[in-house]
């Protein structure tokens, strides 16, 4: 029997003594735990901010989890990731460095990023190795790594030869703030108070009937392409094959009968910009509407749009209805409150640009990711109600493209004689072509289309979950380097060796990001799951009732202050077992 404890125990030394005896015997290696492999998942934190206890219990349940399958005879394959790929890291080391990373080469401020962020991760590290968590230490990745950013663009190249993937110059969602597309998933619905403005427009042979529209953008009045009623609308059946004159800009539009106009929302009358919103680009595409650009990639109006050029979002809105107002052509107002799609980043409202961008195919295959999730356990089962409400209620295709600096390029370059894409060899990744000539050895470095050498290089980079959503390919590239310095990570054979892995532990929010994106990709490229189990854990909240945020700092005591009131305890229990003759903590 252990001798009983002193009063005065000393937990932190205690715990530093345990920890080196954990490193120095490898207590929780997977070589050391022979047995039957479960491998997990692990959720890789941001590098960017400072954690908080809401880390603290998700990874902890985790590890909970961890050490009690390994107790029960399991081999646990536990790695560790590190999320430094994307917009927060790029923000935090131009900030502390004082720098900008597009003044550097792609390649040099990627080095320069993964240097700087050591001592972060480092820090991480002792703080999860404080609290006695269980994993792999030895086995950890980045997500900007040369491994994981060849990966990324491994995955690209296979799923583009296989058809799942395109480019094509199509609206898509864009923050002017951020200054690049963003993808459906990284949307917030906000309340906004704002006006609704009845505006007149008049008919082209008929000036003296006024049409009247009720519009809470009439800053796009220089976009109007089309006005739409309801085709079962009586009031204005006498309006078909009929143009209108826009206010203000004085073009003329037609004007069509749809089903998707509410007829009970305004006046029943809509107008078509491009754009304001989804139906905005339906109507578009189905009747071969011209585009009319008014929003530049910096938020401001263009030079074509006359009096607004130059001006944001909210001082275009002012200035169309003062104008609107001296012509008595804004009828009335009244002040609504409405759902107003923001970028999850910034919280900045969204717009719709026409830009040439890269596609996942998504809507497709809806059916199978569905039937493909319902083949895994879900932690609490209700969880995957989200899941399927999300796949759904999906209207676009997966934008993977993001006109940023730092990320992931994608391996191609285009032949600006016949528009070809010509993608990089394999066994030259990770590579960037804004920094790499295009080879092909065959047609002499020319495009094997057309024999052209004006070949130009893609600028974008790819969305940070397209990475993200290949960390089993990760994880296994760490359980078997050979398999990755073989290029045969995307293998089908690995379905019957590790994949799928055993367990995907995470958070509520990013079912529809990191879970939906994951099943994404291992369809793709094995019509299999990912993992058999995926775990949900909730939130800790702030006092504002808000889920705890590095972004938001809104986690008053920090982790290591509450390490300070809980570890003293853990450790005694810690203490406790190994004087029993066991090294686990638990």
């Amino acid at each position: 029997m252990s001798k009983e404890i002193d009063k005065k125990y000393d937990h932190k030394s205690s715990e530093l003594e345990l920890k080196e005896l954990w490193a120095s015997e490898q207590t929780y290696s997977p070589e050391n735990n022979p047995g039957e492999l479960f491998s997990i998942d692990t959720p890789p934190p941001t590098v960017s901010g400072s954690l908080h206890i809401g880390h603290i219990f998700s990874y902890t349940q985790t590890d909970i989890i961890a050490r009690y399958t390994r107790m029960n005879g399991y081999s646990v394959f536990y790695p560790f990731g590190f999320d430094d790929n994307g917009l927060p890291t790029e923000k935090y080391i131009e900030k502390k460095l004082k720098i900008r990373g597009s003044d550097l080469p792609r390649s040099e401020f990627i080095n320069l990023c993964l240097k700087e962020t050591v001592s972060i991760e480092e820090k991480f590290k002792q703080l999860w190795q404080s609290i006695g968590l269980s994993a792999n230490w030895d086995y950890t990745y980045s997500t900007i790594s040369k491994d994981s950013r060849k990966l990324s663009q491994e995955s690209f190249i296979k799923l583009f030869q296989d058809n799942y993937i395109y480019r094509k110059l199509e609206p898509a969602i864009y923050c002017t703030a951020c200054r690049t597309s963003v993808a459906q998933a990284e949307l917030e619905d906000q309340e906004s108070n704002t006006s609704f403005n009845d505006i007149v427009f008049k008919l082209e042979d008929d000036t003296n009937t006024k049409l009247v529209i009720s519009t809470t953008r009439p800053e796009l009045l220089s976009s109007c392409v089309a006005i739409f009623y309801h085709p079962n609308d009586p009031k204005y059946k006498n309006l078909k094959n009929k143009k209108a004159i826009v206010p203000i800009f004085n073009n003329k539009v037609e004007i069509f009968a749809d089903e998707l106009v509410d007829p009970d929302k305004g006046t029943g009358l809509v107008m078509c910009c491009t754009f304001g919103d989804k139906n905005d680009i339906e109507w578009y595409k189905k009747f071969n509407l011209p585009y009319k650009k008014s929003i530049g990639f910096s938020g401001r109006w263009e030079e074509s749009t006359g009096p607004l050029a130059g001006l944001k979002a909210i001082d275009a809105r002012k200035k169309i209805l003062e104008l609107l107002d001296q012509e008595n052509l804004l009828v009335s107002q009244k002040q609504i409150s409405h759902a107003v799609n923001t970028h999850e980043r910034c919280k900045k409202p969204i717009e719709y640009i026409v830009i040439p961008q890269w596609f996942i195919k998504i809507l497709d295959y809806k059916k199978e990711f569905l039937e493909l999730a319902e083949q895994i356990n879900w932690y609490p089962k209700f969880m995957y109600a989200r899941y399927k409400d999300w796949v759904e209620n999906l209207g676009w295709d997966w934008c993977i493209s993001r006109q940023r600096f730092y990320g992931i390029p994608f391996p191609v370059w285009h032949c600006n004689n016949c528009s070809k894409i010509l993608l990089a060899n394999i066994e030259d990744l990770p590579i960037d072509p804004q920094e790499t000539n295009y080879k092909n050895s065959k047609t002499n470095n020319k495009c094997p289309e057309c024999n052209s050498d004006k070949i130009t290089p893609d600028t974008d980079v790819m969305d940070t979950w397209n990475t993200s959503s290949i960390t089993p390919e990760i994880c296994l590239a760490l359980w078997d380097k050979d398999l990755n310095k073989n290029n045969q990570i995307f293998s089908k054979d690995n379905t019957n060796k590790f994949l799928p892995m055993s367990m995907r532990p995470q958070a509520h929010d990013i079912i529809r990001t990191w879970a939906f994106d994951t099943i994404v990709k291992s369809y793709m490229h094995y019509k299999t799951i990912p993992w058999e189990n995926i775990v949900i854990s909730g939130h800790v909240l702030s006092s504002n009732k808000e889920k705890l945020s590095k972004s938001k700092g809104n986690s008053k005591t920090s982790p290591e202050q509450l390490l300070e009131q809980y570890s003293a305890d853990r450790i005694r229990y810690c203490t406790a077992s190994r004087n029993l003759g066991s090294h686990i903590a638990f």
